[in-house]
C-alpha cells in the first residue's frame, strides 16, 4: 500500500466531498437537531454554573476560584449557610474546604473535600464543577493531587432533563452520519458509475480507495461528534478522554461504512439497510431518552460501547475507572470489525468489485 496514493485519493474525496449532497447533510443535521434540541430546551445560552465555598482555614483555591470566568463563585461563613444555599438552589456545588487544606495538598497527602449538590442542577453542570475543583486543587499544588469529593446531593431530584437525554441519539448521528453513512455511500456511487473498476486497473489498488474513504469518513464523524458535545456545553470534563472514545467509535462507524459500501451494490438497498440498521446503531440512545428501559438492555448493542463512556463523562463526571471496561470492548469491536473490513475487501479484489 502506497501512502502517496492514498494521500492523492483523500485529496479527492475532501476536494469533491463538500460538493455531495450526502456530504453537507451528515455534517449539518446532526448540527441542526442539536440546535434545535438546545434551543427548545433551554441550555444553550443558560447561565454559568455557580459553585459554593465554604474555607474553614485560608485557602488560595478560594481566590482562584473566584478568579475563573467559566464558573461563578459564592463564598460563605459556615456550612450551614453553604448547605442551605445549595438546598435552595442558590448555588449548583457546594464544597467545605478543610483547615489546612493547602499545605496536605502541597505535600501530596491524601485530602477529602465534602461537597452538597442542588439535586434539581443540570448532570452537565455539575460535572463541570467537579472537573473545575479538582483542576484548581492540581494548579495549587503543582502536581496531580490526590484529591477526593464526597457528593451529598440536597433538595428535590428530578427527572432528566430532555436536553441530557437526547445528546446520546445526536451524538450517534453525528458520528455515523459521517462515519458510516458517507464511505458507504461514496463506494457504492464509484460502483453505481462504474470509476471505482477503472480506478483500480491504475496503480492504485482497491484497499487504497476504500483506506481513503475510510478516513474522510473517520476525519467528518469525529470533527461533527465534537462538534456536538461543544454546541452542549459537554465538552469541559476530561477533553482528551472524550476525544479518544469518540476516535475509537468513529473507526467503528467508518469500518462498518466501508464494508456495506463493499457488500451493497446500489444507494437504494444502503437506505433501505440504513433504516433497518439505525434501529440496531441508535437503540442505545433511546434506553437514555427513556430511564425506565433496563440499562443491560443497551449493552447488547455495539453503540452502547461508545455513548457509555460519552454520559459518564460529560454528564456524571467520571473518569478512566468508570469508562475502562466500556473503551477496552470499543476497541475489541473496532479490532474485530477491521479483520471483517479486510476480509471483505480481498473478496472485492478476488471476486471483482461489483460482485
Amino acid at each position: 500500500m502506497s501512502l502517496r496514493r492514498v494521500g492523492v485519493l483523500l485529496g479527492k474525496e475532501l476536494l469533491q466531498g463538500p460538493k455531495n449532497f450526502i456530504f453537507i447533510w451528515a455534517v449539518v443535521a446532526p448540527i441542526v437537531i442539536s440546535l434545535a434540541v438546545s434551543l427548545v430546551f433551554g441550555n444553550l445560552f443558560t447561565d454559568k454554573p455557580t459553585l459554593g465555598v465554604m474555607d474553614e482555614g485560608d485557602s488560595r483555591l478560594v481566590t482562584m476560584a473566584a478568579d475563573l470566568t467559566s464558573v461563578v463563585t459564592k463564598e460563605y461563613d459556615t456550612v450551614a449557610g453553604l448547605r442551605d444555599a445549595v438546598q435552595r438552589g442558590a448555588v449548583d456545588m457546594g464544597i467545605v474546604l478543610p483547615d489546612g487544606f493547602d499545605d496536605s495538598i502541597l505535600q501530596g497527602e491524601d485530602v477529602r473535600i465534602s461537597a452538597y449538590t442542588w439535586g434539581e442542577s443540570l448532570a452537565k453542570e455539575r460535572a463541570i464543577l467537579r472537573a473545575t475543583v479538582l483542576d484548581l486543587a492540581r494548579q495549587l499544588s503543582g502536581r496531580e493531587a490526590t484529591v477526593q469529593i464526597e457528593s451529598t446531593s440536597l433538595g428535590d431530584e428530578t427527572s432528566i432533563p430532555w436536553d441530557d437525554r437526547v445528546l446520546p441519539l445526536v451524538v450517534l448521528m453525528a458520528v455515523f452520519l459521517g462515519g458510516l453513512f458517507l464511505p458507504a455511500i461514496s463506494v457504492i456511487n464509484e460502483k453505481e458509475k462504474k470509476t471505482l473498476e477503472a480506478l483500480v486497473t491504475t496503480p492504485t489498488t482497491i484497499e487504497e480507495v476504500f483506506v481513503a474513504k475510510g478516513v474522510v469518513g473517520f476525519g467528518l464523524g469525529l470533527f461533527t461528534g465534537i462538534v456536538i458535545l461543544v454546541l452542549n456545553q459537554a465538552f469541559s470534563a476530561e477533553p482528551l478522554l472524550l476525544v479518544l472514545v469518540m476516535a475509537l467509535g468513529t473507526v467503528m462507524a467508518s469500518e462498518i461504512g466501508v464494508v456495506s459500501g463493499a457488500l451493497i451494490k446500489d444507494t437504494t438497498t444502503l437506505f433501505a439497510m440504513w433504516k433497518f440498521g439505525g434501529i440496531l446503531l441508535f437503540a442505545p440512545a433511546f434506553v437514555y431518552l427513556f430511564p425506565q428501559i433496563p440499562e443491560w438492555v443497551a449493552k447488547v448493542f455495539p453503540t452502547y460501547y461508545l455513548i457509555q463512556p460519552v454520559v459518564e463523562i460529560s454528564q456524571q463526571g467520571g473518569g478512566w475507572p468508570e469508562i475502562a471496561t466500556s473503551v477496552l470492548v470499543l476497541i475489541g469491536l473496532d479490532l474485530a470489525m477491521l479483520g471483517v473490513a479486510a476480509a471483505v475487501v480481498s473478496r472485492a479484489r478476488a471476486y471483482g468489485i461489483s460482485s
